[in-house]
């Protein structure tokens, strides 16, 4: 099956919260019908990249089966890992980079490419704020998911 995915974070550019991210997924059945679903969560104290990257997991763990994901994000950083092959060196030197400095977000990497594992995923950058309608689409949901109070998790993802 193929799949749309549309991410957006929003940690607000304050590390001590609120933040959120939306997903949006969307996928024609095989009767022709397009199926809509959208996924938010609001965090505190975490930081833009980790709300990038919990969307693009969010969504990829809301897949029950192997599918074929388009993934669109305005998130230079988390295409870029992907297209220009980052991740894998990386992973070659030991979740390292450049002059021997420690990847960040070494857990988050680890989960999305878990997440990955049974799909084919191609990843888009889609600059953010320039009108595209999906993008907005995106943004409008991170940042109600990031003023939101029904769920507020700690920068380990645990329920509070």
């Amino acid at each position: 099956m193929k799949v749309t995915v549309y991410t957006d974070g929003a940690a607000r550019g304050n590390p001590e919260g609120p933040g959120g991210y939306g997903a949006v997924l969307e996928y024609i059945d095989t009767k022709g019908i397009l199926h809509v679903r959208e996924l938010s969560a609001g965090f505190r104290r975490t930081t833009n990249n980790r709300m990038e990257m919990m969307a693009v997991i969010a969504a990829l763990e809301a897949l029950n089966r192997p599918c074929q994901v388009d993934l669109y994000s305005d998130s230079q950083y988390v295409v870029n890992a992907f297209n220009q092959h980052w991740i894998s060196g990386w992973i070659k030197k030991g979740w390292k980079r450049g002059k021997n400095e420690p990847v960040k977000n070494v857990d988050l990497w680890q989960r999305m490419l878990a997440a990955m594992k049974p799909h084919q995923v191609t990843f888009h950058w889609v600059k953010g704020h320039n009108g595209h309608e999906q993008n907005e689409r995106c943004d409008t949901l991170a940042t109600t998911a990031a003023d939101g109070t029904d769920l507020l998790i700690d920068e380990n993802y645990e329920a509070l």
